[in-house]
């Protein structure tokens, strides 16, 4: 007899669970169905262009002196792929800010919203700030590698495949990164953290911005220094933004 009342009610309950909860794992597989479909389509404009786009990586980086090779018949593939991902990842971005946006809206006051919206043309900004800063480190350190390299006399060959893996990486990564200000200021405004205590723990942010650089390639010490100045710069400048600038929101 209880066993039979404790599954007539457990059954409502599930269908009044399912009720509750649908509509809004339905909102979560529309946006999450939006999104693949873009990076799809970005992704397989990167496979049917991926020759055009690698000339133009290879002439932004403007190679002299540097044998650029195949180790494998299969890197036209490799290639291929990873041109459709970067191209794909580059377009889906906005798009991602924006669902996140769209999606939390509900939960938010008037005023939080205001603030978010605001920072989404900053935080597209710092995304191709990052990724472009990301690139530009790893051209340096190709150019000075492949310098000491002729400096001793020896050959310098770079596998293109490699190459634009670790281009790709570290560019979207640093996007990434560089998108440390804008979580920083939405959890301060929004009062999830205080700004005494991220102030007083400043150190485990310096030490995630290093260990963040230490993923990423170049795997050398100078890469290190280089890929880990701006995170902590960036965290800084977050601090003082949101000490004098933006504290009529704190």
């Amino acid at each position: 007899m209880n066993s039979s009342m404790k599954q007539s009610g457990t059954i409502p309950s599930l269908l009044d669970a399912r009720e509750q909860y649908m509509p809004f794992l339905m909102e979560v597989r529309r946006r999450v169905v939006l999104i693949f479909a873009v990076f799809f389509i970005g992704s397989a404009l990167g496979f049917i262009y991926y020759e055009a786009i690698i000339k133009i990586i290879l002439t932004v980086f403007d190679f002299k002196g540097i044998n650029i090779v195949f180790t494998s018949p299969f890197q036209f593939l490799n290639l291929a792929i990873n041109t459709a991902l970067l191209l794909g990842s580059i377009l889906v971005f906005p798009l991602i800010v924006l669902q996140i946006l769209l999606f939390i809206r509900p939960a938010l006051t008037k005023k939080e919203f205001r603030l978010i919206v605001s920072l989404i043309p900053l935080s597209i900004i710092l995304f191709i700030f990052g990724m472009v800063f990301g690139i530009v480190i790893m051209r340096y350190m190709i150019i000075l590698f492949y310098e000491k390299s002729l400096q001793l006399h020896i050959g310098n060959f770079l596998d293109v495949s490699q190459f634009l893996s670790q281009v790709i990486i570290t560019g979207l990564l640093m996007g990434i990164g560089f998108q440390f200000p804008i979580f920083l200021t939405i959890l301060l405004k929004v009062k999830i953290i205080k700004y005494k205590a991220l102030v007083d723990k400043r150190i485990f942010a310096y030490a995630i911005s290093l260990l963040f650089a230490a993923l990423l390639p170049p795997t050398d010490l100078l890469s290190l220094v280089f890929l880990t100045i701006p995170l902590i710069l960036l965290f800084e400048l977050t601090v003082i933004l949101n000490r004098f600038i933006l504290r009529n929101h704190v």
